[in-house]
Parts: C-alpha cells; sequence; structure tokens
C-alpha cells in the first residue's frame, strides 16, 4: 500500500464519518403541504434575511465541502495509482 492510498484512506475515513454527523445534526426540513396551509405555518419568519448565518447554514456548507473533499479524494486515490503504473496514462496500442 502506498502512501497516497494510506492518506487517501485517513482522509476518505473521516470525511465520511464527519459527514455522517454533520448530516445527522442538521434539522429535517417540513414540506409545505395542506396540513401547514390549514394550520397556517409557513417559512417566513424573521430570520429568514440571515438565512445564510445560522446554524443550519453552516452546517449545509460544511457538509457540501466534505461531499466534494470525499468524492474529488476517492478520484484520486483510484486513478493516479493507476496513472502512476500504466507509464503516465498514456498508453500506445500495439
Amino acid at each position: 500500500m502506498s502512501t497516497l492510498e494510506l492518506v487517501g484512506g485517513i482522509i476518505l475515513l473521516v470525511s465520511c464519518v464527519l459527514m455522517i454527523l454533520l448530516g445527522l445534526m442538521q434539522d429535517q426540513k417540513q414540506d409545505q403541504n395542506m396540513t401547514s396551509a390549514i394550520t397556517g405555518g409557513s417559512y417566513d419568519s424573521a430570520f429568514s434575511k440571515n438565512e445564510g448565518n445560522t446554524k443550519e447554514a453552516r452546517l449545509k456548507r460544511w457538509t457540501t465541502f466534505l461531499c466534494v473533499l470525499f468524492f474529488v479524494t476517492t478520484l484520486v486515490v483510484t486513478i493516479v495509482p493507476v496513472w502512476f503504473t500504466s507509464g503516465g496514462g498514456s498508453s500506445a496500442a500495439g
């Protein structure tokens, strides 16, 4: 196992665990359906203008960042070793 695979595996493990924890910390969104229309429930609040600064918005940003990190790290760990073992990625048919 190469150093790249070891470091990549650690990054994948940490990002996966953090994604799960951040996903569990987020509140569930309530759908606006007929019940909320009848009972008067709505998403409009005094905090809607500062929605980007809320705890939920930060959790969403971090979750998105970790998902992208997980995806990119998976590609790097999968593709880079193949690239170097096949001689730079260019193979001549012959």
